[in-house]
This record gives structure tokens, C-alpha cells and sequence, in this order.
């Protein structure tokens, strides 16, 4: 029957197939070859199929002999996670990582974090989502992520936060804008009859959102994503403020120009911070203790070093 097949036997036709020869095997397994050829006729007769043939001096796999051997590899890779799985949680290490972050994160950042966690970390499996403004810290609450990257200008109620950085917004718009042409600083009355391009949340009907930052215009168009957002802006829609690091790169190429507005004369224009979050009380086990470290590392180095570091 198949169920009285064992791990053992199908390891001893494993290394039948890869030495090529009964006896081989045997030294292979510190067996007497008697021992490995009792076993694979006790296997075949199990199965109820010729797995090898022994016309020949050297008994050969059949076509369904190796047909069984790759069965029986798969299982012995499936076994070895199996038991991976069960040596971490013996150890106190997690085997799933529950992640969500704001789209203001730098997504270089964040695929560093992806690539550094496949290889040093294979084992555990990711759970990745991309939110917005409270969506972010709402997945954290309602024990959909273990971690957060969130605006720490949020209401972080019942989350422990640990800041990370300040995003520099800078207010951008395309060299076609008729904003980009003004010469000097954009007062009130500049901004007055010009879009200004807003980042709004996905809510359900009836229940209220984050508060707007950085308004300043009256004419306001309101974008549930932070990429459309972005492209709207080098179109020429409308105005509005991007994470410096989002439009570096456009600002360079000369996509995008910065303006300077009166409102932010004398004093520094509008700042994100952002901090990792995750439920009180809850501890850390050793791959989200990782995570967090390792998040916090990439994201500094991604905004340009230690000057975007909140403490």
C-alpha cells in the first residue's frame, strides 16, 4: 500500500538514480547492497510498478522508475522546507513577514529591502501592500500587516511609532505651466485661478479622511494615487507638492521645475514624516526586528543620508 511507503525508501531510490547502480548507493548510504536491493523490491511491490530493469547486468530505471524518482524528489525538497518551517518556529523565527508602507517610501528602498529579504531570509514568505495616508496605519490596526511605514502626522492611536525620516516636498510643476514662467516668487494671486493638484484617499462614503496638507491654492483637483499624481503634474495639468525624491530625477532632466511660493518664504516648505509603526504591545519576533532595521537603513540612504533622519 502507499501509505506503508517510507521516507527512507524513496531517499534509497533517490541515490540508486543519482549513483546509477545499486552498490554504489549502498556506499553512498553506509549500507550492505543487499539491504538497498531488498528495499527497492519491497518499493515496487508497494507501488505495485517495475521501477527498474535488471535484464542487464546493472539494474536500469524504468520510464515509470524515473517518473517515481522525480515524484520523490520534489517530496524530499517539500520535506526539507517542512522541516525549515519547523526549525524556525522552534527558534522564535516568524515565517511570514506582513508589510504595508505609504507610497511616499522609496520604492528604490524598497526593492533593496525585497532583494536583501529573498536571500538572507528565503524561508519566510512576504505579504507586501502599497497604501496611502491611513490606509497604512488602518492595515496595522487591524492586524492585516505586522509592520507599518506611515506619516507620523497621522493618528497613530494604539500604535507604537519609531521615526524614520522627513520627506522634503518640493512644489512642482511642468516648464509648459504658466506658473513656471513667472519670474521671482508665486504670491496668492498667482496660485489663485491655477490647479493644484492634491493626494486624497480612497474612503468609503460618510467617513472622513486625512486633513489636506501643503493647500494651498484654491482651485483644487484631488488624485487617489501618488503615481498618477505625478504624471498629471510633468503633463502640465496642475501644481502641487512631490516628495523630493520622486521628482529628483525630473527636476534634473528639467521635466518638472521647482517653484517658489510666498507661502513658504522665510521658512521651510512643507515636510512628511514618515516612522514605522505597529501595534502596542505586540513584540517583534527576529525577521520583522530585521525588517525594521533594515527598512529604516535603506530609506535614509535612499533620501540622501542622515540629514532626512528624524530622532
Amino acid at each position: 500500500m502507499l501509505e506503508s511507503v517510507t521516507i527512507d525508501q524513496l531517499r534509497t531510490l533517490r541515490a540508486v538514480a543519482e549513483e546509477g547502480s545499486f552498490s554504489a548507493a549502498a556506499r553512498k548510504l553506509g549500507q550492505g547492497q543487499p539491504a538497498v536491493s531488498q528495499a527497492m523490491q519491497r518499493l515496487e511491490k508497494q507501488l505495485g510498478l517495475r521501477l527498474f530493469d535488471r535484464s542487464g547486468r546493472v539494474p536500469r530505471l524504468t520510464a515509470k522508475g524515473e517518473a517515481v524518482v522525480a515524484a520523490a524528489q520534489r517530496l524530499h525538497e517539500d520535506i526539507a522546507s517542512f522541516q525549515a518551517v519547523v526549525g524556525r518556529l522552534k527558534s522564535g523565527e516568524e515565517t511570514k513577514l506582513s508589510l504595508v508602507v505609504d507610497a511616499m517610501f522609496p520604492t528604490d528602498a524598497l526593492l533593496d529591502f525585497v532583494r536583501e529579504l529573498a536571500r538572507t531570509h528565503p524561508g519566510v514568505e512576504l505579504a507586501l501592500e502599497v497604501e496611502l495616508l491611513s490606509a497604512v496605519t488602518a492595515r496595522v490596526r487591524e492586524r492585516r500587516a505586522t509592520l507599518g511605514i506611515a506619516g507620523a502626522d497621522l493618528d497613530l492611536t494604539g500604535l507604537e511609532q519609531r521615526p524614520i525620516a522627513l520627506l522634503k516636498m518640493i512644489p512642482v510643476a511642468a516648464p509648459s505651466h504658466p506658473l513656471a514662467a513667472v519670474k521671482g516668487v508665486l504670491t496668492e494671486a498667482h496660485l489663485a485661478s491655477a490647479i493644484q493638484l492634491v493626494l486624497s484617499e480612497r474612503l468609503p462614503e460618510g467617513k472622513a479622511g486625512t486633513a489636506d496638507r501643503g493647500v494651498i491654492g484654491s482651485r483644487l483637483w484631488r488624485v487617489a494615487d501618488l503615481m498618477t499624481k505625478h504624471s498629471l503634474l510633468v503633463g502640465g495639468v496642475g501644481w502641487g507638492h512631490e516628495p523630493e525624491h520622486l521628482v529628483r530625477d525630473d527636476l534634473a532632466a528639467g521635466r518638472l521645475v521647482a517653484l517658489r511660493l510666498a507661502a513658504w518664504e522665510g521658512g521651510p516648505p512643507p515636510q512628511r514624516p514618515l516612522a514605522l509603526v505597529r501595534r502596542k504591545g505586540t513584540p517583534l519576533g527576529p525577521v520583522a526586528t530585521w525588517a525594521s532595521n533594515r527598512l529604516t537603513s535603506l530609506c535614509q540612504l535612499a533620501l540622501g543620508g542622515a540629514d532626512h533622519h528624524t530622532t
